[in-house]
């Protein structure tokens, strides 16, 4: 379990983030959303110890995460943003790199490489350099490199930016696939869609505030499960109905250009978020 209490990072005068609460029960997938600049990586970056937070703390399993805790941070994996790997080293020496620096013995680490490399669909590719391997086989990779050392938790930062929509949907397989082995995520990211189909929860996040946490369906069906897209001179606007039939209704006494579609999670975080955004 990951416990956050009153996180806060601050930089002289500027708050990252702020007074940030959440728990993130063991097995659970969690993401947390927001826009560019609303406090997720240095949240990662807290959680991660890379950065320290200002205040506050944050509890793993019910102890107290520091940097002197090591046997408690190898709990905790990450997958960072930026390809943060050689690019003259094949998968192989990626891998072997990663486990010596946490000691682990050679044969642990090749059986546990051959093992990840494999789930991962990456072993034919063992021997190919980082820098021939494609966008999405470049975080695949980093993936298998946070396993190495079997943690409890993987923190995820915007693991598919940058992918095609086919390296994407092979990236959520691979992560649906490790949670349904109890293994504890935190994702963030920006899609939505992303959000929607992998978190058991999702939290947004904005201006370095957590303002709403919820199961996405939960969201959804609060919201409203049908929307009315109507056009105007005054731009797009969006309706949202509980039942089909007045989501109708609206629709054919609206003298505008509609179109009727489900509600989903983006429409929530515009609701939801949007105004805070439009006022920046």
């Amino acid at each position: 379990m990951i416990e956050l209490k009153h996180l806060t990072k601050k930089y002289d005068h500027f708050l990252a983030v702020e007074d940030l609460n959440l728990k993130i029960e063991t097995g659970e997938f969690f993401g947390l959303l927001g826009p560019n600049g609303a406090g997720k990586t240095t949240t990662i970056g807290m959680l991660s110890t890379l950065l320290l937070p200002t205040s506050g703390e944050i509890w793993i399993n019910g102890e107290l995460l520091t940097r002197q805790k090591n046997q408690l941070k190898q709990k905790l994996s990450v997958v960072t943003q930026e390809y943060s790997m050689r690019q003259d080293m094949t998968m192989n020496e990626i891998m072997e790199y990663q486990g010596h620096l946490y000691y682990m013995p050679i044969k642990k680490i090749r059986e546990r490489s051959e093992e990840l490399l494999e789930f991962c669909g990456l072993i034919d590719y063992r021997k190919r350099t980082v820098r021939k391997l494609s966008g999405g086989m470049k975080r695949k990779l980093m993936v298998c490199r946070a396993l190495l050392t079997e943690p409890e938790i993987l923190l995820l930062d915007e693991p598919t930016a940058g992918m095609d929509a086919f390296a994407r949907r092979q990236m959520w397989n691979l992560l649906k696939k490790l949670n349904q082995q109890k293994l504890t995520i935190l994702l963030t990211t920006h899609y939505m869609e992303e959000a929607e189909t992998l978190c058991d929860r999702v939290g947004f996040m904005c201006g370095g505030r957590l303002e709403e946490t919820d199961a996405p369906g939960h969201m959804i069906e609060t919201l409203g499960r049908y929307a009315v897209d109507e056009t105007s001179p005054d731009g797009l606007k969006s309706h949202y109905f509980h039942g089909k039939e007045e989501a109708i209704q609206y629709l054919s006494a609206s003298e505008q250009e509609t179109a009727l579609r489900s509600t989903t999670l983006e429409d929530v975080f515009l609701e939801t978020i949007g105004q805070q955004l439009e006022c920046r």
